[in-house]
């Protein structure tokens, strides 16, 4: 299963919008500011793809704030921005706490931490009250390294995951905008069921659609 279909796209695609919405709402109420996310794109792609997938929009060293997930459904959700980008999304969202700077410092990386978490849990909770499963979620982590070290390891528990479900966005503040990716690395039958739960939740929302214009 490396690829999935036109109908599970658009309902990921509408799903992740819907965490979107919530997340930048959230943002907006942490920052004072109105917070955009551009429509976000989706794709799927074995985990040996991943990283010749990313480097051509992230060089370097990256600034990654992951969250482990277990449930009917697990893997490990990541926020990834370029380092340059991670300084930046950072102070815009605090700009009195420090002179800009092109380094990370401790509050930061405690912004970007939160910044990454309220993303994250945005989403995943759409994912799991949208589609009906429990998930439950690990404390997030900030991680700075280049991109194949994090790609190498990206393990939940002594499963290898297979596959990585790749959200491309950008956050626009003040007119600044940065550009990031959520990543979802899932193992086989996590995404299987990932993927039947979409469908499902897909053909529920058509009928509705069809009852509601009857």
């Amino acid at each position: 299963m490396t690829i999935f279909t036109e109908k599970q796209r658009d309902a990921l695609t509408e799903l992740i919008n819907i965490g979107f919405a919530r997340t930048a709402a959230s943002l907006s109420e942490l920052t004072g500011d109105r917070v955009l996310l551009e429509a976000p794109m989706v794709s799927i792609h074995p985990i040996a793809e991943l990283s010749s997938k990313l480097a051509t929009f992230v060089k370097g060293e990256v600034a990654t704030v992951q969250q482990i997930f277990h449930g009917p459904v697990s893997g490990n959700a990541l926020l990834l921005l370029n380092y340059d980008g991670a300084v930046m999304l950072s102070d815009l969202v605090c700009p009195e706490e420090s002179p800009r700077s092109d380094r990370l410092d401790a509050s930061g990386a405690e912004v970007l931490t939160e910044v990454g978490n309220i993303l994250l849990n945005a989403c995943l909770s759409v994912f799991g009250n949208l589609l009906e499963i429990q998930i439950s979620f690990s404390v997030p982590r900030l991680y700075l390294e280049a991109l194949d070290g994090l790609l190498h390891s990206l393990v939940i528990g002594k499963e290898e995951m297979r596959y990585a479900m790749v959200v491309y966005t950008a956050f626009r503040l003040r007119e600044n905008a940065v550009t990031g990716y959520m990543v979802m690395v899932l193992g086989v039958v996590s995404l299987e069921k990932l993927l039947q739960s979409v469908d499902d939740w897909a053909d529920i929302a058509v009928e509705n659609v069809a009852q509601n214009s009857a």
